[in-house]
């Protein structure tokens, strides 16, 4: 295809697929070649993106499909549910589409999510490519399969693994990101420094002015670093039997801070921006690190304009919250922590180690 991109694959067997890094690629329909063609292209957004990016991708798009069209649900994490899904399916089943059909997922983590959610259940699974417009999503959700909706116990608690056909990254979407949803990516981007990449930690720290000011060319570097981890990852270990949990670091605690607040009281990536400065110092009272790197890490999410204490919220909620964590095994609760710079593993934890960690974080 024409124009500057960066790309990269996930390698898995006969459902690898690249990651495609550039900008202005919503609007190249060559973004598009080598994907199947149908009747049917539905494009599942929100009325926060559909105006700023639904034409676009329509024009891009419509050279690939007879009719392509757009599914636009309400913006937010509390909409992630069995209700707003539906709406999905709805439309597949009133427009009669087939198992040719393709889903478009032009959004956040949310949109993203609930696609691949629809995409794996309808037919029993219809082709999907991820087109993410946040930060958050570009780096770390439109990635690696793992598709779901939320349950007022638990976050992504009902889902499946499911894997895109191609991730499209484009740069020029985040230049109509709010700074509060570009702070909240920056979380994602930072937790693969302590668990995977020192090195990239520290780039992070040096580069993180650059990235909140949004320079394509900080941006480019963070998302195809962050990917090229998660790719990684997922190759080793793509339905999460062991190393791919690292990529959870810090979401024990973030996905028990939403349950408890609320959805959508807290950005995903301010409850795991806290939960990361939760599970260092988790990390520290195990004697894994030193009182140092809870330092650093807590700087930088600071820094990221993240909050760093716990919403005012009673202990005993989060604690329930975090036993229905998908980690947690034989009534044991487990955590992510860092067991050395750059790397981290999955330990059961005392449950009176975590409310000491709770207390020491509370608003």
């Amino acid at each position: 295809m024409t124009g500057p991109h960066d790309s990269l694959r996930i390698d898995l067997g006969e459902r690898s697929y690249d990651i495609l890094i550039g900008r202005g690629l919503l609007g190249r329909a060559e973004a598009f070649d080598g994907l199947p063609r149908s009747r049917h292209g539905i494009v599942v957004t929100n009325d926060t993106v559909a105006p700023l990016y639904g034409e676009h991708l329509a024009r891009a798009l419509a050279a690939r499909h007879e009719r392509v069209e757009q599914v636009v649900l309400p913006d937010g994490e509390a909409h992630k549910d069995w209700p707003t899904l539906n709406r999905i399916f709805d439309h597949l089943l009133a427009e009669a589409c087939d198992r040719k059909t393709v889903l478009y997922a032009l959004g956040g983590g949310v949109v993203g999510d609930m696609t691949g959610f629809a995409a794996a259940c309808y037919m029993r699974g219809v082709p999907f490519v991820q087109l993410p417009t946040t930060l958050l999503a570009q780096v770390d959700s439109s990635v690696g399969g793992k598709t779901a909706i939320n349950h007022p116990a638990g976050k992504n608690m009902i889902g499946a693994f499911y894997q895109p056909l191609r991730v499209l990254a484009d740069l020029d979407t985040l230049a109509t990101l709010p700074p509060r949803e570009l702070s909240a990516g920056l979380a994602e981007v930072i937790k693969y420094g302590p668990i995977a990449d020192e090195a990239f930690l520290g780039w992070i720290e040096a580069n993180l002015d650059a990235l909140m000011q949004r320079e394509p060319e900080a941006l480019a570097r963070a998302i195809r670093r962050s990917c090229e981890i998660k790719a990684w990852v997922v190759g080793q270990d793509e339905r999460e039997a062991g190393l791919r949990a690292i990529l959870n670091f810090g979401h024990t605690f973030g996905h028990a801070i939403e349950a408890v607040l609320g959805y959508g009281q807290w950005l995903h990536g301010e409850a795991v921006g806290c939960g990361m400065v939760l599970a260092i110092e988790l990390s520290a009272r195990l004697g894994l690190v030193g009182d140092a790197e809870v330092r650093r890490l807590t700087r930088l999410v600071e820094r990221a304009g993240l909050p760093t204490r716990l919403p005012p919220v009673a202990p005993e909620p989060l604690i329930e919250a975090m036993r229905v964590d998908k980690k947690t095994e034989d009534g044991q609760l487990r955590f992510v922590v860092v067991e050395a710079p750059g790397r981290a593993g999955l330990r059961a934890v005392d449950e009176g180690l975590v409310r000491e960690v709770l207390a020491a974080h509370a608003a």
